[in-house]
């Protein structure tokens, strides 16, 4: 039986960043790794912020053909020459994005740990869905997104399927054979080196 692909890695900006040097950090981690999407999830809503940083990391995301979408912003993602939207808040979006943005826009959708929410949103015509948290954490509810909820969603639904939320090198391995992504931010952006830590986790994607 043929092994299952090695899942992609979904990034995901600081909610905060330094124009002045993250654009050349992001550059490093794009030349040291593989990967397939950069999510802008900056904590401002400050439109001309948000436009400065998309600028910023859509020249370096797009010159290695790395696709870019915004948090929830669906207008800015237009504006903005982004390829889509990440939806933080499950189903409820997903079909005004789609129609907002067209039949070639990535639209994603969180839905924390509820089947349910993620199933409705893939009906609504979302293109991928995100679960979390996988790790312990204080966001949220603090209601984590098991291991059997990816199990089951890789077996019965073909949609992509994005591990979110507090990971670490053990979750990565127990996850790895069921998800389709990780999506990686404070995980790599907290430490010193965050080529080296993204390194370190795509090591127990295998």
């Amino acid at each position: 039986m043929a092994q299952p692909e090695q899942p992609q890695i979904y990034l995901l900006t600081p909610p905060e960043i330094e124009l002045g040097r993250f654009p050349d950090l992001l550059a490093r981690v794009f030349d040291a790794h593989e990967v397939a999407c950069l999510r802008l999830a900056l904590s401002t809503r400050d439109e001309d912020v948000l436009a400065r940083a998309a600028d910023a990391c859509r020249e370096v995301a797009h010159a290695r053909d790395i696709a870019v979408v915004i948090d929830t912003h669906m207008v800015l993602a237009e504006r903005l020459g982004l390829d889509g939207v990440h939806l933080p808040d499950g189903a409820r979006n997903v079909r005004a994005a789609r129609k907002a943005l067209g039949a070639d826009a990535v639209v994603g959708a969180f839905c924390g740990a509820s089947r349910h929410q993620g199933m409705s949103a893939g009906e609504a015509g979302a293109d991928y869905i995100a679960f979390g948290p996988v790790g312990e954490t204080a966001l949220g509810d603090g209601t984590r997104a098991a291991r059997d909820l990816f199990e089951w969603w890789s077996q019965m639904i073909e949609l992509p399927v994005v591990a979110e939320g507090a990971l670490d090198v053990a979750l990565v391995r127990e996850l790895a054979p069921v998800t389709d992504f990780f999506a990686i931010s404070a995980e790599i952006w907290d430490t010193d080196d965050p080529a080296a830590a993204l390194g370190r986790l795509k090591a127990a994607m295998r």
